[in-house]
């Protein structure tokens, strides 16, 4: 097999806001996408420039920090390596079997019932339906969730009872390529020591890691490179306290970079 990778040539995306039709609320878009293109066709909706000719190269054995202030294009640029979003622009190559927890809910229908989104959750993160049955039970134990509220539809679930069974199906393999913004958290005491144990032991296992967080401490301690976004674009890839010191230097520069 290919060794685990992720490359992206020249990456372009912009997408749409619907309903920006006052000027006050074209204003607070156009504000909150400052140093980003936003523009408007004749008849279309308002659309904002969210990543600009982005190049990575990302290996096997990286461990990679996505940082920069909200709005910079971290969590796109996850959605884009996961394959969630496609550029308008440019190429993506990703080899290994990728799970995504930056959005655990991407993949799931509100509508349908907890099982049906066992299913579903499990082919969105690339796994065959023999494969999801093989983890079936697994995943409705670690959940804690009963067959019987897994016959109800999702929208009926609590947020916790929701995120417990995304939570259960995303970390139920062992990825080559792992992508996580933040960390995710639910009400459960209990249950967040169990999913984070499942999250480390996943990190630990995992050959490619790219996590989007403000936290310094965070990508000292795992990261061995930094990617610094501003504004949908790659600023600086390089060893993570160089590339940090950048980008503490530049909202010293720039105030308005920490908001």
């Amino acid at each position: 097999m290919e060794a685990p990778c992720i490359q992206l040539d020249d990456v372009w995306l912009d997408y749409s806001i619907y309903g920006a039709k006052t000027r006050s609320l074209r204003h607070a878009v156009a504000s909150l996408a400052t140093g980003r293109r936003v523009w408007r066709g004749e008849d279309g909706p308002t659309r904002v420039q969210a990543l600009k000719g982005i190049d990575l190269d990302i290996r096997d054995g990286d461990r990679v920090g996505l940082i920069g202030s909200n709005g910079a294009g971290k969590t796109t640029l996850l959605r884009v390596l996961a394959g969630a979003m496609w550029p308008a622009r440019g190429h993506v190559r990703r080899v290994g079997l990728t799970s995504a927890l930056f959005d655990v809910y991407l993949g799931m229908n509100s509508e349908a019932s907890g099982w049906d989104n066992i299913t579903l959750r499990g082919l969105f993160l690339g796994l065959s339906v023999a494969e999801i049955r093989s983890h079936t039970e697994e995943i409705v134990s670690f959940s804690g969730l009963s067959r019987d509220q897994l016959s109800r539809p999702v929208r009926t679930f609590s947020s916790g009872m929701a995120l417990r069974l995304a939570l259960s199906v995303s970390t139920c393999l062992n990825p080559h390529i792992l992508l996580m913004d933040e960390w995710i958290w639910v009400s459960d005491a209990d249950f967040v020591q169990r999913a984070q144990q499942r999250m480390n032991d996943m990190i630990r296992q995992t050959r490619i890691l790219v996590i989007a967080t403000h936290a310094d401490y965070l990508i000292q301690q795992m990261c061995n490179k930094a990617v610094y976004l501003r504004h949908g674009e790659v600023i600086s890839v390089g060893p993570v306290d160089e590339t940090l010191a950048l980008y503490h230097a530049r909202r010293a520069a720039q105030p308005e970079e920490a908001i």
